[in-house]
């Protein structure tokens, strides 16, 4: 009977607030589960016992109140019969019944009383156990969405903090490609700068064609330059 002790922890659970309660219900759920199938299985063999203890009791509280009604009967004849002795021998044995009645009557009482309590307790574990059963897949699929959602919301965190990185890395390569432009300005310019001093130093390294140099001579003699 020690099921018994557990009756109002068993009534008074609540599949619902244990599974609000519980860090993961994914994980939780098949181990209430199975924890409701050992209480139940164990419900069911103590309410086939306790059922069997009220019938029996029930048994001998009838047999008794037969016995009573037979020696009521019996002593009503004996006295028609004009019997008192054998009358009032059926009234002390309907008196011994009768207290024997008493304590029958209370076994049966206490029996019917565990009976309806293991029944009670067999048909809410067998409503509890068929309930899970039902939203288990649903509350799983639940449970998978929640923790793809959780992710994502991660992943989405994640994204914001590298946006702000990208944002740095674009303002240091706008600053390299200013310095590269202006590095490129000043070798273009001193390669103008160079460049103009090579084309002018060119002009007069080229050595003057033969003709160039007779008009030259014949403008030195008539100018009286020889």
């Amino acid at each position: 009977m020690g099921i018994l002790k557990r009756f109002k922890d068993i009534m008074s659970s609540n599949i619902n607030a244990l599974l609000d309660k519980a860090e993961d219900p994914e994980k939780m759920i098949d181990q209430y589960l199975r924890d409701l199938q050992e209480d139940l299985r164990k419900v069911k063999s103590e309410t086939a016992t306790v059922m069997a203890e009220e019938q029996r009791c029930k048994r001998q509280l009838d047999e008794c109140d037969a016995e009573i009604a037979k020696m009521q009967t019996y002593a009503e004849k004996a006295l028609v019969a004009g019997n008192e002795g054998d009358a009032m021998k059926f009234l002390e044995k309907k008196n011994q019944l009768t207290q024997k009645q008493v304590a029958l009557q209370q076994a049966y009482d206490a029996a019917a009383a565990n009976a309806a309590k293991m029944r009670q307790m067999h048909d809410k574990l067998t409503k509890d156990v068929g309930d899970l059963n039902a939203r288990k897949e649903t509350i799983k699929a639940k449970v998978q969405v929640a923790k793809t959602q959780e992710r994502m919301n991660k992943m989405m965190g994640g994204i914001g903090d590298s946006s702000a990185s990208m944002d740095a890395f674009a303002r240091m390569e706008a600053k390299a490609d200013a310095m590269l432009d202006k590095a490129n300005a000043m070798s273009e310019l001193n390669s103008s700068a160079a460049d103009s001093v090579d084309d002018l130093a060119s002009k007069y390294d080229a050595a003057p064609n033969a003709d160039v140099q007779d008009e030259l001579a014949a403008l030195k003699a008539k100018m009286g330059l020889q």
